[in-house]
């Protein structure tokens, strides 16, 4: 009798992975200077609807940042501003500070976290092989928890993830720097910031280097919201760009030195904007 195969549970949570610069509810004024990349508050009022509670407790992680507090101010009037007032602050400088009893009941009873942005490579330092990720990894998978996170925030919830690739290093071969992420999501790099930034070809390097992963471009004021672990909905101002190295047929990333600029052929790219779906592919089942 054939063994019967055992599948991985789809996470009962979800995610919002936003590219950055969301609005936050900015006077008119201040989202002309940001070239008018939106003016509603929609990506932060969808992080809260997805919240299965009339009045949800969220916890804002603001490890990331070198400026905590006001990291927290800020998202504290955000999230005033669409009717939460159960708002909580977490900010941890090291691993040690981690396990705190007060801290990981708190993970345990909120509705949603929220990773602000900063350094992306702090949180995955500070949090990687600890209780709260382990807690927040069970509460994504086998409760309803929401988690959020913006610029670094996001880029720290993929596996891999880039930390290290300036706009000139990004074209030569080898010059882009990745690392294991919080892996919330497997096979999936996120880059955020991607169109203002000019991004595309640092994460055309990391599929190269890994054709099995797919690359999400979120650019600012842009999220993408995560379903069931595959099923992908892209909201607000701007657009994502998805980068499919599944059938890329020849590169020199590994021939790199100093010099050399980075080929790619055949890689397949989509762009995405609000209300569009993407589902992610799952050739690469996990070891179970």
């Amino acid at each position: 009798m054939a063994e019967e195969k055992q599948h991985c549970p789809a996470p009962n949570g979800r995610l919002v992975v936003i590219g950055g610069h969301e609005n936050k509810g900015e006077t008119p004024e201040k989202m002309a200077q940001k070239e008018n990349k939106g003016s509603s508050m929609e990506i932060l009022e969808a992080f809260v609807k997805l919240c299965r509670s009339d009045n949800p407790i969220i916890e804002v992680i603001t490890t990331a940042s070198s400026e905590g507090d006001q990291s927290f101010k800020d998202y504290q009037q955000a999230f005033d501003k669409v009717g939460i007032r159960n708002i909580g602050h977490l900010h941890h400088e090291t691993r040690a500070e981690t396990v705190d009893d007060e801290c990981i009941d708190r993970i345990k009873r909120a509705d949603a976290v929220f990773f602000a942005g900063g350094d992306q490579l702090k949180l995955t330092s500070v949090y990687g092989g600890t209780d709260i990720l382990t807690i927040l990894k069970e509460r994504y998978i086998y409760d309803h928890l929401v988690i959020g996170g913006t610029s670094a925030g996001a880029m720290a919830m993929s596996t891999p993830m880039i930390y290290a690739g300036s706009k000139d290093d990004q074209m030569v071969a080898g010059k882009v720097k990745v690392t294991t992420g919080l892996e919330f999501m497997r096979d999936i790099c996120i880059d955020t910031h991607f169109v203002d930034r000019g991004r595309f070809v640092r994460m055309a390097q990391v599929i190269a280097t890994n054709p099995t992963c797919i690359g999400m471009g979120v650019e600012e004021d842009t999220a993408i919201i995560v379903r069931n672990g595959v099923e992908i909905e892209v909201m607000g101002s701007g657009v994502v760009i998805v980068i499919d190295g599944h059938h890329c047929t020849a590169t020199n990333v590994t021939e790199f030195d100093d010099e050399m600029k980075l080929t790619l052929r055949d890689m397949k790219v989509h762009i995405l904007s609000r209300k569009e779906k993407y589902i992610i592919p799952q050739d690469n089942p996990p070891h179970l």
